[in-house]
């Protein structure tokens, strides 16, 4: 939603298409909660009391960021000046150096609710499931330490937009390094190493190790999982824990 000048330009809004897809969500929701609740208690061992909290956290969470750093560089700074002639108003670009200042936030919903299921994992799901968790932790690891390369190796600085990284990318090399984990050394608890390893490796390769590219953007704000529910490192965690139980 760019915004110069004072005003604000949407894309174009259709009433059929948005009953469409408040259709298709309707229809889907229970699905989704279904499949999202699997995951968790199942292959995550989150307690099905929690499942519910942890999916309302998730989606009103996407709407809220928490400002942590700034980062400032030197760069091109556009502004218009406005010239009415004849009753015509033409607003003519300038272009001066200055500093530009970039607020870096962390989305709720999108990387810390991950961050701290990943804690829970780390802390309790992954003890209790493992009888050698410092075995396990290594493995973990090693995992976050192959993903956060690979996922950093990939990740492209797109002027404007972000940092965008293969859609499937981080997940399909968090499933496979964890499947060759595990066929070196048997994996007790798989599925918990893989969404820890999925989520905290795709946090650091593509965001923590791409903080001194931010400038490059251009924009004033970005956000860390500001995509919420949908964003690359949420999405990640729960992809990876479905490759995991299908290959394993």
């Amino acid at each position: 939603m760019p915004e110069s000048g004072g005003r604000v330009f949407f894309r174009p809004f259709s009433m059929l298409y948005f009953t469409f897809l408040l259709m298709m969500l309707l229809v889907l929701l229970p699905l989704l909660t279904m499949l999202f609740r699997g995951l968790l208690v199942r292959g995550l061992g989150i307690p099905p009391e929690s499942v519910g909290f942890v999916l309302l956290v998730s989606l009103l969470g996407s709407h809220f960021n928490i400002p942590f750093t700034s980062v400032e560089s030197l760069g091109p700074i556009t502004t218009y000046r406005e010239v009415r002639f004849f009753g015509v108003t033409w607003r003519i670009p300038r272009v001066a150096v200055g500093v530009r200042r970039t607020l870096v936030t962390i989305n709720v919903g999108g990387a810390v609710v991950p961050i701290l299921i990943s804690a829970y994992l780390l802390g309790y799901s992954i003890p209790a499931c493992s009888p050698d968790p410092l075995l396990t932790y290594l493995k973990t690891l090693i995992l976050m330490l192959v993903v956060a390369l690979a996922v950093h190796r990939s990740a492209r600085v797109v002027k404007g937009l972000g940092i965008a990284t293969p859609a499937f990318g981080p997940p399909a090399i968090t499933a496979l390094t964890t499947v060759l984990i595990h066929l070196v050394s048997s994996v007790s608890c798989p599925t918990q190493i893989a969404y820890v390893g999925g989520t905290l490796g795709t946090l650091i390769g593509a965001d923590l190790m791409n903080l001194n590219r931010l400038p490059e953007l251009g924009v004033p704000v970005v956000s860390i999982g500001g995509a919420g529910t949908f964003d690359g490192i949420y999405i990640t965690g729960l992809v990876s824990v479905v490759f995991v139980l299908l290959l394993l």
